[in-house]
């Protein structure tokens, strides 16, 4: 007993009595900051639930206008493009006596929107890639700040205002006559600016320590990049040059000012008038008569126009895979 009562009166000496108080208030303690921590739990709980909920309701947002165009278009313009003379035959004698209106042909329009995009990828691609190589591997200069700021104006410029200055150039200045490789030049304007910012942000995610490693073997610059920085962004290039095709696929103003509409086949971008797919629904449009027929090719163009654009899409990005697995 004199030996407990010692220990009570040393506050020093733990005794069992002590113990068990602590526990208890620990045990009170515990528990106040347990509700604490329940209700900032709770309050992180709902702002995670509001903010998803923002989230999806600007994802619906997006997505059901993309939802409803294409809804639209495929169920209006699938219809037409079934049939196989829309792939067949142009629209060479509409308004002749003696003319089978039925006849839905867009072969022309087809053709001439293929020959313009690939005419625009073979001048803006190599420009595009080159211009990033220079700004991502050499661009500490004032010349390539130059540059870059007039990469960003570029990719503001309207179209038409690339039309007109391509019009302006090719006529007025060396008076020649317009040819449909007019609208691959000024869609060229429009090209370049997006395949450029696209593959200068892909070369950026190139490690450093590749560049370094290749360095460090004796490799020159120019074939550490032909060898090894353009495989390892080869998809992401791909990516963004497809991003460039389908820029200029739908574009209207430059085809109309620069190589207007015929119902015929052209195969030459060199001479004559070019027809394609934008400018086949324009012209079908303002020319529409109110029978099905007229719809027909209006929404058709505008079907083949968007499932183009989808193909080439998908072919780029099965490269893209490869080109990836490859390297």
């Amino acid at each position: 007993m004199s030996m407990e009562r010692t220990a009570a009166a040393d506050p020093g000496v733990p005794t069992k009595y002590s113990g068990e108080r602590s526990g208890e208030e620990t045990s009170r303690g515990g528990g106040g900051l347990g509700g604490i921590g329940h209700g900032k739990s709770g309050a992180r709980a709902l702002k995670n639930n509001i903010a998803t909920v923002l989230i999806w309701g600007a994802f619906l947002v997006a997505l059901i206008p993309l939802v409803w165009i294409m809804w639209s278009v495929l169920s209006k313009g699938l219809h037409p493009i079934l049939n196989i003379t829309w792939w067949q035959k142009d629209q060479s004698g509409v308004g002749a006596p003696g003319f089978d209106h039925n006849v839905r042909g867009a072969r022309h329009a087809i053709v001439g929107t293929l020959l313009v995009a690939l005419w625009t990828s073979v001048i803006a691609i190599p420009i595009a890639i080159m211009t990033a190589i220079y700004l991502v591997e050499y661009g500490n200069t004032r010349v390539a700040r130059a540059v870059s700021f007039m990469v960003d104006i570029l990719s503001g410029v309207p179209s038409i205002v690339a039309a007109i200055f391509v019009y302006t150039a090719w006529v007025t200045v060396f008076h020649w006559k317009l040819i449909p490789l007019c609208s691959s030049l000024a869609l060229v304007l429009l090209m370049v600016p997006v395949v450029t910012r696209s593959t200068e942000e892909m070369l950026k995610l190139v490690p450093n320590e590749l560049r370094e490693a290749s360095y460090a073997l004796g490799v020159p610059k120019w074939k550490t990049i032909v060898r090894v920085v353009l495989p390892t962004s080869m998809s992401g290039i791909i990516t963004g040059s497809l991003l460039g095709f389908a820029r200029v696929a739908g574009e209207t103003a430059p085809l109309l000012l620069l190589a207007s509409y015929t119902p015929y086949l052209n195969e030459n971008s060199f001479s004559g008038i070019m027809a394609a797919l934008p400018t086949m629904i324009n012209v079908n449009f303002a020319n529409m008569t109110g029978d099905q027929v007229s719809a027909d090719r209006v929404w058709g163009a505008a079907c083949t126009l968007i499932l183009l654009v989808l193909v080439i899409n998908l072919i780029g990005r099965l490269i893209a895979r490869l080109t990836k697995i490859k390297s």
